[in-house]
Parts: C-alpha cells; structure tokens; sequence
C-alpha cells in the first residue's frame, strides 16, 4: 500500500522540505552506564519535550543476549510509549523500529492506534526487519524469508491503520465476523521506514513516509540521499519523502571544540555541531535523532542543545 499523499500534522511537524528537526532517542545513559532507570527517563523526557525537541525515540529490542553489543534492557515500547504519550504534550512518539517481522501486523496496529489515542495524534509508527538471526530462530521465524514477510507485514499493517481501516486476516471461514478496530484511526498513522527492511529504495519511497538511516561519513551519507532523491523521482515524483537519521553524540563542554568522528556520530562542542548539523541539510536531511553519550549529566546537556542549537533549526 502507497504512502499517504495526505500531510499529517506531527509528520510535516518533523519531516519537512528543506528544513532539519532534531529529536532525542531513549534511554539516554551515561557512558558508564548500562541499567536505565525509567521514572528518569520518562522524566527526562518530559524536559525534552518542555525544551523543543521535536521527537522522541523509542527502540524495539525483544530479547537480550551476552553476545549483543548493546546492552541496555529496553522496556516494551508500547509499554513505554503510552507512558510517554502521558508525560509530553508536543513532541512526536516514534517508534525507531517496531519488528515488523517478529510481532503479527494486527497486534502492532493495535498498538499503534493506541499510542496515536493516547498521544493525541502524535504517535509515528517507524518499523524495521531486525537483523539478528538467532533472534529469528527464538521467535520460530526463518530469517531468510525476513524480506518477504516484511512486505506481507507491512500491507496488512497499512491496511488496519489507513483512513478506511479494514482489516486483513491471515486466515478467514466463510462464517467470519469482519473485524476492526477500535479505537478506531481517526487519522492514517503515518508509517516510517527504519532501515532497508531488505527492501529496495524504490519500494521504500513508494510505500512510507520517509527513510530513516543509520550515520555514515558525510561523503557517504550524500551518496545515500542522491540514491534516496533518485528513488523518490522514479515513484512518487509530486510527493515529499523524508530522510533521516541517528546520530551518537558526545556534547564536550567546550563549546569551540572541533568535531572529531566516534563509532555512528561525533564529538563535538556546541559550535561545530551546529556546522555539523547545517552541513546535513544542506545534504538534504530532514531529521536527525541523537542518541547521547559521554560523562556529562543529560540535563545539562539537553539544556544546553536547547539554548544554542536547537534555535538555529526550529523556528517555534
């Protein structure tokens, strides 16, 4: 199912031509930290929110294993998203990825509905194919058949979250109900590409939103949008798709130290960020999401991004 042509009122929020937003990912920790405290985090949310920051992210990570280099223990994002969903007002809900492949379609509209409810609109839904083979096997899944799940996943989702909201079962008796959902959508939950999926850019561009990525290397990263613009043209050549992607940062408090590359990002003072940041738009990016590091307290430096960066990008 194609992307909605329709601008929904929190994606235009964070996805808009020409401009850059920036949002914040959680759990944000400490570089020597690993178990977060989520009445904290939730707090610190709420600050966020209160301070401009135009989205927040929420991360999918069913299972945890000794052999992942991430180990931090995520709460169920739905049980986290409704809780931010109560604690902020303005900032978008995103899901950065619900495991399209690993959860059944319908119980991830049922979320998503849910956390749109809550969130008054805000909630958008961001999906992934996950990429973790033994985590497949735990679910009962062949991860060599993630590509065309993904696809099957992602139709009956769009179906269940599109404004005539049908749903699709996977088996149906000539005796069936016909189901729905309720809450019902009363607006389509906008859908948003975290990753390739295993997919093309020409599907991607035809079916969601937007494209969120990892970061690369400036150099690369162009290349990557002009793959992106390529795509777009080919599919929906009068439509808007955003580009997007999170970025590790460590916030120095030297405010004119230079940027010096990290795995996934940069540290940097406050000053060569904002070059950093001007630098991506100008590469056409739409939406960055930091993913905070470093030994400085987090309201700190959430605070000090509010006062001396995100003024250079959001206009309200």
């Amino acid at each position: 199912m194609a992307a909605t042509e329709h601008p929904n009122p929190i994606a235009a929020r964070v996805f808009a031509p020409s401009q850059l937003s920036i949002g914040l990912s959680l759990p944000v920790l400490r570089a020597d930290t690993h178990i977060a405290d989520f009445r904290d985090q939730v707090a610190l949310a709420h600050h966020a929110d209160a301070l401009g920051f135009r989205a927040l992210w929420v991360r999918d990570v069913p299972l945890n294993s000794a052999d992942y280099p991430d180990p931090v223990g995520h709460l169920d994002p739905w049980v986290l998203l409704g809780a931010l969903a109560m604690h902020t007002q303005r900032a978008a809900l995103i899901s950065g990825a619900i495991v399209l492949t690993l959860r059944h379609p319908l119980h991830i509209a049922k979320g998503a509905v849910s956390a749109s409810h809550l969130a008054q609109g805000r909630f958008i839904l961001g999906v992934g194919s996950g990429d973790r083979p033994a985590e497949y096997a735990a679910f009962g899944q062949d991860g060599e058949a993630r590509r065309e799940l993904y696809r099957r996943h992602w139709d009956t989702l769009a179906a269940a979250l599109a404004p005539d909201s049908r749903i699709v079962p996977d088996v149906a008796s000539d005796d069936a109900p016909e189901f729905f959902l309720l809450p019902r959508p009363t607006a389509p939950v906008p859908m948003l590409a975290v990753g390739s999926g295993g997919q093309s850019v020409d599907w991607i561009a035809r079916h969601a939103i937007g494209w969120m990525t990892y970061h690369r290397e400036p150099e690369a990263q162009r290349a990557r949008y002009a793959l992106w613009r390529a795509a777009v043209a080919r599919t929906a050549p009068d439509g808007f798709r955003a580009f997007g992607t999170a970025m590790r940062l460590q916030l120095s408090d030297d405010a004119n130290e230079v940027a010096t590359p990290v795995p996934l990002g940069y540290r940097t003072g406050r000053r060569a960020l904002v070059g950093v940041l001007e630098a991506m738009r100008a590469a056409g990016m739409h939406h960055v999401t930091f993913n905070l590091g470093g030994e400085r307290p987090a309201r700190e430096v959430l605070d000090e991004l509010a006062a001396e960066v995100l003024p250079q990008f959001h206009a309200d």
